[in-house]
């Protein structure tokens, strides 16, 4: 593997999506990710499905589409850490690994002897990462949790929709899995983190990373408009709580965004919609006059864009400097010359299909290129080779 990570062995012991996704950036970055999986079954997430991988006749795989998502770069070992041989197995990897993840219930590890104190003594350079619910410690750490559970417990759930008294209004959650991924993204700064510390001192670390935590570090300013003003923010829909204007505005023939973030661009804008006045009229010169009167102003906005169409807009605003956009359908993104010139999808050798397309990491190094050459594997894929490697042999073919 290329990449500024490509010394580094990951021990992947997590399944789903949040330790995952951590594995897979780790993998993107160059490193050696072998993903350990339950004998016979494997990650929940190859079962997560419809869509289903086709194969080369056209037939559906037994893998999910979800599943495909997050496992790229890795090798796959089957284990039953139920069993001696399969404990042996992961102290044996460990011994040989720089990062462990893991997302057990807390405490399930530890009654197995593959908790971080045991390990830690068969390896003191190992950096272990625990990603749970809830933490390590504390009233609900024996809780299990889902991304979609703690979007509402953390807060994130109240700021995210219309509001109550709005045709659809309501709490929603963000239409990807937010806190599985950035607890992923949270889980791999602190493995990094412990990796440069390491150099330093020599020795691992163990990293206590709960979901709950992530979601609440993600109110940002949100959270921030709380503790300084002792209002609890609500939803606002598209609108935004502190810049203004920044919505989704109805145009001839559909919608676009506008993201106005300062007194400059909203000037830019009066000029295109023929309304420059706006910029110093006392109500809407400065962004804090505009979010006291924002009805008087959306209202002006709304009646000025439905004139025109979606790319007649977009150009307009765009050629002065306005941020605005469409709102593309996933199809659309992926036919974005901008996102096609970044090269985000690549098609990557399957052993079933042929090859399976990928969005691939938006890092982009000029002394480390990434290179992502291997598909999401399949269950077991790699036992046979990674055991034998350790001098353990195996039973699978």
């Amino acid at each position: 593997m290329a990449g500024p990570l490509s010394h580094i062995r990951v021990l992947d012991l997590s399944r789903i999506m949040a330790g995952p996704w951590s594995g897979q950036v780790l993998a993107d970055l160059g490193a050696d990710v072998i993903k350990v999986e339950r004998l016979g079954e494997g990650d929940d997430t190859r079962r997560w499905g419809p869509p289903f991988l086709k194969d080369k006749e056209g037939g559906a795989t037994k893998e999910a589409g979800y599943y495909l998502s997050v496992n790229r770069g890795k090798r796959s070992v089957e284990l039953d850490l139920k069993s001696e041989e399969g404990r042996a197995a992961v102290r044996a990897l460990a011994a040989e690994s720089d990062i462990l993840l893991e997302n057990f219930k807390t405490g399930t590890l530890d009654r197995m002897g593959l908790g971080y104190e045991a390990l830690s003594e068969i390896n003191p350079r190992l950096i272990y990462c625990s990603v749970t619910g809830f933490g390590l410690s504390g009233p609900m750490a024996q809780d299990a949790a889902y991304d979609f559970m703690i979007q509402g417990m953390g807060g994130l759930m109240s700021v995210t929709g219309g509001p109550d008294d709005a045709p659809g209004g309501g709490p929603q959650k963000v239409g990807v899995p937010i806190i599985d991924i950035m607890s992923g993204m949270y889980a791999t700064i602190g493995v990094l983190a412990a990796l440069a510390n390491r150099d330093q001192t020599g020795k691992g670390d163990h990293i206590d990373l709960a979901m709950l935590d992530v979601s609440v570090a993600m109110l940002a300013n949100q959270a921030m408009n709380y503790l300084v003003s002792g209002q609890p923010p609500v939803r606002r829909g598209n609108r935004h709580p502190n810049i203004q204007p920044q919505n989704v505005y109805p145009v001839k023939d559909g919608y676009i965004v506008l993201a106005v973030g300062n007194d400059g661009q909203f000037r830019k804008l009066t000029e295109v919609i023929g309304q420059p006045d706006l910029a110093d009229d006392p109500r809407f010169a400065t962004n804090a006059a505009r979010v006291e009167n924002l009805p008087e102003l959306e209202k002006i906005l709304v009646e000025a864009l439905a004139s025109d169409t979606i790319i007649d807009w977009v150009s307009a605003f765009s050629e002065a400097g306005v941020p605005t956009g469409p709102i593309n359908t996933v199809d659309k993104v992926f036919n974005e010359p901008q996102v096609i010139h970044r090269k985000m999808l690549r098609d990557i050798s399957h052993p079933l299909s042929g090859s399976v397309k990928q969005v691939v990491s938006p890092l982009n190094f000029r002394n480390a290129p990434l290179s992502f050459d291997m598909a999401p594997p399949l269950l077991g894929q790699h036992t046979k080779e990674v055991l034998e490697a350790l001098g353990l042999g195996s039973k699978r073919k």
